[in-house]
């Protein structure tokens, strides 16, 4: 596997394999790598013929300077793992590579109305910096495919959105959902959680299934999510939000949608945990 931190490496090395024919297929990690990254490498291996991992932990999607500063960073243990998965190349860049101006002369890039809901509201400015990054991986790998988590469904919108309006010619797959045994989903952030924690955080998973199953059945909306949030909250968990919504485009329901996604996040000790739940009514 071929690691490089240099943008023009990486460039040069991309366009080598262009040149050869070869197509190529990206995952963007924000690294501390577990079973559900090494699926979008998975996904990636049956799209395209070269694999390119980046692994940057991105400061302007960060509200948070502890939680940027607290970020896990294990870049010797996730090498092992991709060399391990077949991966063609590692990109590793640092904060001042991908800011050589700073972060408050950047320019950026804003998917407007879907990047300010959820956690949007709650994360300012982080769909802002998730798409500048991306946009920004995407300028210097220039994939073919592009290989997402649906875990992060909102992400999964916004970047998808974002390469629509700006007529990028990726294909973006969403991949689904890695989870424990337990129905939690694979998460970085879980390694915050202590053992009697881990105990608990299934439960988000199981809130949102009953929710899915008491809104098919007819169930209020307002009326099922009150009662998802007390449970929750009722059992070590702060909600910040549990929401019922278009799966298309994350719009409000109407009595016409069918297919409907639960958006939920939720702080359990030191972590912040967000899962969703795609359905049928």
């Amino acid at each position: 596997m071929l690691v490089v931190a240099q943008t023009n490496q990486l460039r040069e090395q991309i366009k080598a394999w262009q040149r050869a024919g070869e197509t190529i297929a990206f995952v963007p990690t924000m690294g501390n790598l577990h079973t559900g990254h090494l699926t979008l490498v998975e996904e990636a291996k049956q799209r395209a013929t070269k694999v390119v991992v980046s692994i940057f932990v991105n400061p302007m999607q960060f509200d948070n300077k502890n939680d940027l500063t607290n970020y896990p960073r294990t870049l010797e243990q996730d090498s092992g793992q991709l060399i391990a998965h077949g991966v063609d190349m590692l990109f590793t860049p640092t904060p001042d590579i991908m800011y050589p101006k700073g972060l408050d002369a950047q320019t950026f890039v804003e998917v407007p109305n879907i990047s300010n809901i959820f956690c949007g509201e709650s994360r300012p400015g982080h769909f802002r910096g998730v798409a500048t990054i991306v946009a920004k991986l995407f300028n210097l790998v220039t994939p073919d495919v592009a290989c997402f988590g649906v875990k992060d469904y909102q992400q999964l919108r916004v970047i998808k959105l974002m390469v629509e309006d700006l007529s990028m010619d990726i294909d973006i797959v969403g991949v689904d959902t890695v989870r424990e045994e337990s129905g939690l989903a694979k998460s970085s952030r879980n390694g915050y959680l202590n053992q009697q924690q881990l105990t608990v955080a299934p439960l988000l998973y199981q809130v949102m299934q009953q929710l899915a199953a008491e809104v098919s059945n007819g169930q209020r909306i307002d009326i099922a999510i009150a009662k998802a949030t007390e449970t929750l909250n009722q059992s070590d968990f702060t909600t910040d939000y549990i929401r019922v919504q278009r799966a298309d485009n994350l719009g409000d329901v109407t009595d016409n949608d069918r297919e409907l996604v639960i958006l939920a996040a939720a702080n359990l000790g030191p972590a912040r945990l967000i899962d969703n739940l795609v359905f049928k009514r």
